[in-house]
Protein backbone atom coordinates (compact mmCIF):
# COMPACT_ATOMS: atom_id res chain seq x y z
CA UNK A 1 0.00 0.00 0.00
CA UNK A 2 1.06 3.77 -0.44
CA UNK A 3 0.47 6.60 1.36
CA UNK A 4 -0.95 9.32 -0.55
CA UNK A 5 1.04 12.14 0.09
CA UNK A 6 3.08 10.06 -2.05
CA UNK A 7 1.54 9.43 -5.57
CA UNK A 8 2.73 13.06 -6.79
CA UNK A 9 5.68 12.96 -5.87
CA UNK A 10 6.23 8.87 -7.26
CA UNK A 11 4.48 10.12 -10.37
CA UNK A 12 7.06 13.41 -10.87
CA UNK A 13 10.12 11.59 -10.07
CA UNK A 14 9.37 8.87 -12.38
CA UNK A 15 8.67 11.03 -15.17
CA UNK A 16 11.85 13.48 -14.74
CA UNK A 17 14.12 10.28 -14.48
CA UNK A 18 12.58 8.61 -17.17
CA UNK A 19 12.74 11.53 -19.66
CA UNK A 20 16.63 12.72 -18.78
CA UNK A 21 17.39 8.59 -18.70
CA UNK A 22 16.00 8.70 -22.61
CA UNK A 23 18.07 11.77 -23.31
CA UNK A 24 20.64 10.14 -23.11
CA UNK A 25 22.54 8.52 -26.08
CA UNK A 26 21.50 5.14 -27.07
CA UNK A 27 23.39 1.98 -26.85
CA UNK A 28 24.95 1.41 -23.53
CA UNK A 29 24.76 5.40 -21.79
CA UNK A 30 21.16 5.09 -22.81
CA UNK A 31 20.80 1.33 -21.08
CA UNK A 32 22.55 2.60 -18.22
CA UNK A 33 20.65 5.29 -17.44
CA UNK A 34 17.45 3.26 -18.09
CA UNK A 35 18.89 0.85 -15.42
CA UNK A 36 19.24 4.12 -12.76
CA UNK A 37 16.23 5.34 -13.64
CA UNK A 38 14.39 2.05 -12.71
CA UNK A 39 15.80 1.88 -9.69
CA UNK A 40 15.47 5.46 -8.49
CA UNK A 41 11.60 4.70 -9.61
CA UNK A 42 11.59 1.49 -7.25
CA UNK A 43 13.26 3.28 -4.59
CA UNK A 44 10.78 6.23 -4.30
CA UNK A 45 7.98 3.98 -4.88
CA UNK A 46 9.46 1.71 -2.04
CA UNK A 47 10.12 4.85 0.33
CA UNK A 48 6.29 5.80 0.15
CA UNK A 49 5.23 2.79 1.62
CA UNK A 50 2.35 2.57 4.42
CA UNK A 51 1.91 -1.30 5.41
CA UNK A 52 -1.23 -2.25 7.10
CA UNK A 53 -0.84 -1.57 11.06
CA UNK A 54 -2.83 -3.47 13.63
CA UNK A 55 -2.46 -1.96 16.98
CA UNK A 56 -2.54 -4.79 19.74
CA UNK A 57 -5.41 -4.55 22.82
CA UNK A 58 -5.85 -2.30 25.20
CA UNK A 59 -6.71 1.43 25.66
CA UNK A 60 -4.02 2.12 28.17
CA UNK A 61 -1.02 1.34 26.05
CA UNK A 62 0.64 3.97 23.50
CA UNK A 63 1.85 2.81 20.51
CA UNK A 64 4.66 3.96 18.49
CA UNK A 65 4.17 7.23 16.17
CA UNK A 66 7.11 6.12 14.06
CA UNK A 67 9.01 3.34 12.31
CA UNK A 68 12.49 3.33 13.27
CA UNK A 69 15.23 2.90 16.52
CA UNK A 70 14.81 4.16 19.47
CA UNK A 71 17.18 6.84 19.99
CA UNK A 72 16.36 8.25 23.33
CA UNK A 73 14.75 7.58 26.59
CA UNK A 74 14.85 10.63 28.72
CA UNK A 75 13.52 13.11 31.07
CA UNK A 76 12.26 17.03 30.31
CA UNK A 77 9.83 19.63 30.48
CA UNK A 78 7.22 19.94 28.29
CA UNK A 79 5.19 23.15 29.67
CA UNK A 80 3.04 23.93 26.69
CA UNK A 81 0.49 20.15 26.33
CA UNK A 82 1.53 18.67 29.28
CA UNK A 83 2.41 21.62 31.78
CA UNK A 84 5.21 19.79 33.56
CA UNK A 85 7.85 17.32 33.46
CA UNK A 86 7.81 14.56 30.56
CA UNK A 87 9.45 11.14 29.68
CA UNK A 88 10.63 11.71 26.06
CA UNK A 89 10.95 8.74 23.51
CA UNK A 90 12.96 9.84 20.31
CA UNK A 91 12.69 7.92 17.73
CA UNK A 92 14.89 8.20 14.47
CA UNK A 93 13.98 7.13 10.87
CA UNK A 94 16.40 6.35 8.46
CA UNK A 95 15.87 6.97 4.71
CA UNK A 96 14.83 2.99 4.44
CA UNK A 97 12.89 3.20 7.17
CA UNK A 98 8.84 3.35 6.37
CA UNK A 99 7.99 7.29 6.82
CA UNK A 100 4.19 7.71 7.65
CA UNK A 101 3.14 8.72 11.24
CA UNK A 102 0.34 7.38 13.23
CA UNK A 103 -1.58 8.44 16.74
CA UNK A 104 -0.67 6.48 19.34
CA UNK A 105 -3.57 6.56 21.33
CA UNK A 106 -7.58 6.97 20.38
CA UNK A 107 -8.11 11.05 21.37
CA UNK A 108 -8.47 14.75 20.32
CA UNK A 109 -6.04 16.51 19.22
CA UNK A 110 -5.64 20.15 21.84
CA UNK A 111 -2.75 21.19 20.00
CA UNK A 112 -1.10 21.73 16.95
CA UNK A 113 1.91 23.84 15.91
CA UNK A 114 4.31 24.12 13.06
CA UNK A 115 7.82 25.55 13.88
CA UNK A 116 10.38 26.62 11.34
CA UNK A 117 13.44 25.55 11.86
CA UNK A 118 17.01 24.46 10.76
CA UNK A 119 17.88 21.29 9.52
CA UNK A 120 20.51 19.50 11.73
CA UNK A 121 20.78 15.74 11.71
CA UNK A 122 18.33 13.96 13.56
CA UNK A 123 20.86 12.39 15.90
CA UNK A 124 22.12 16.42 16.87
CA UNK A 125 21.84 16.46 20.60
CA UNK A 126 19.96 20.30 19.85
CA UNK A 127 17.60 18.70 17.25
CA UNK A 128 14.68 18.64 18.76
CA UNK A 129 15.05 22.19 19.77
CA UNK A 130 15.95 23.94 16.96
CA UNK A 131 14.96 21.77 13.83
CA UNK A 132 11.81 22.86 11.92
CA UNK A 133 9.00 20.70 13.50
CA UNK A 134 5.41 19.98 13.93
CA UNK A 135 3.85 19.12 17.10
CA UNK A 136 0.35 17.84 18.35
CA UNK A 137 -0.95 17.90 21.71
CA UNK A 138 -3.86 14.61 22.23
CA UNK A 139 -6.06 14.12 24.75
CA UNK A 140 -6.03 10.23 25.46
CA UNK A 141 -8.61 8.53 27.45
CA UNK A 142 -6.75 5.60 29.74
CA UNK A 143 -8.37 2.42 31.09
CA UNK A 144 -9.92 4.16 34.16
CA UNK A 145 -11.55 7.00 31.73
CA UNK A 146 -9.44 10.26 33.26
CA UNK A 147 -7.66 12.28 30.64
CA UNK A 148 -4.03 12.13 30.03
CA UNK A 149 -2.12 14.56 27.20
CA UNK A 150 0.51 13.72 25.34
CA UNK A 151 2.59 15.17 22.41
CA UNK A 152 3.62 13.80 19.34
CA UNK A 153 6.45 15.65 17.82
CA UNK A 154 7.69 15.63 14.00
CA UNK A 155 10.92 16.50 13.21
CA UNK A 156 12.78 17.71 10.03
CA UNK A 157 16.04 16.14 9.41
CA UNK A 158 19.44 16.60 7.59
CA UNK A 159 17.73 15.40 4.30
CA UNK A 160 14.15 15.52 5.53
CA UNK A 161 12.34 18.87 3.84
CA UNK A 162 8.40 18.49 4.42
CA UNK A 163 6.55 17.73 7.45
CA UNK A 164 3.44 16.79 6.20
CA UNK A 165 0.21 16.28 8.97
CA UNK A 166 -3.53 16.40 8.36
CA UNK A 167 -5.10 16.51 11.38
CA UNK A 168 -5.31 20.02 13.72
CA UNK A 169 -7.33 20.89 16.93
CA UNK A 170 -10.90 18.93 17.37
CA UNK A 171 -9.84 16.27 14.96
CA UNK A 172 -10.03 12.65 16.28
CA UNK A 173 -7.80 10.34 15.90
CA UNK A 174 -7.94 6.48 16.18
CA UNK A 175 -5.05 4.63 18.18
CA UNK A 176 -2.94 3.47 14.86
CA UNK A 177 -4.09 6.16 12.60
CA UNK A 178 -2.39 7.92 10.24
CA UNK A 179 -1.67 11.81 10.91
CA UNK A 180 1.16 12.24 8.15
CA UNK A 181 4.50 11.86 7.26
CA UNK A 182 8.13 13.24 7.57
CA UNK A 183 10.01 12.99 3.75
CA UNK A 184 13.43 11.44 3.72
CA UNK A 185 14.75 11.02 6.88
CA UNK A 186 13.57 12.27 10.04
CA UNK A 187 12.84 11.99 13.85
CA UNK A 188 9.46 11.38 15.72
CA UNK A 189 8.76 12.08 19.35
CA UNK A 190 6.41 11.02 22.17
CA UNK A 191 5.90 12.99 25.21
CA UNK A 192 4.37 11.22 28.09
CA UNK A 193 3.44 13.20 31.47
CA UNK A 194 5.89 11.92 34.15
CA UNK A 195 2.82 12.23 36.69
CA UNK A 196 0.66 9.71 35.33
CA UNK A 197 2.02 6.09 36.46
CA UNK A 198 3.57 4.81 33.41
CA UNK A 199 6.03 1.94 32.39
CA UNK A 200 8.34 2.35 29.07
CA UNK A 201 8.42 -1.03 27.18
CA UNK A 202 11.29 0.45 24.96
CA UNK A 203 14.86 1.19 25.60
CA UNK A 204 17.58 3.08 23.54
CA UNK A 205 18.45 1.26 20.49
CA UNK A 206 15.43 -0.99 20.01
CA UNK A 207 13.57 -1.18 16.82
CA UNK A 208 9.82 -0.34 16.44
CA UNK A 209 6.86 -0.24 14.47
CA UNK A 210 4.89 2.70 14.31
CA UNK A 211 1.01 1.51 15.21
CA UNK A 212 2.13 -1.80 16.42
CA UNK A 213 4.82 -1.92 18.98
CA UNK A 214 4.25 -0.63 22.39
CA UNK A 215 5.79 1.96 23.92
CA UNK A 216 3.85 2.80 27.33
CA UNK A 217 1.45 1.29 29.46
CA UNK A 218 -0.21 3.53 32.11
CA UNK A 219 -0.69 1.61 35.33
CA UNK A 220 -3.71 2.61 37.64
Amino acid sequence: MIARWGIVPILVSWGVVGWGAWLLPEGLPRDIGIAVALGLGLFVLWFFRSPRRIPPPGPHRLVAPADGVVWDVDEMPEPVVIGGQARRIGIFLSVFDVHVNRSPCAGTVTYAAYRPGRFLDVRHPDCSERNEANTLGIACADEVGKDIRIVVRQLAGLIARRIICTHGVGDRLARGELFGMIRFGSRTELYVPLDRPHTVLVKRGDRVKGGETVLVEFTP
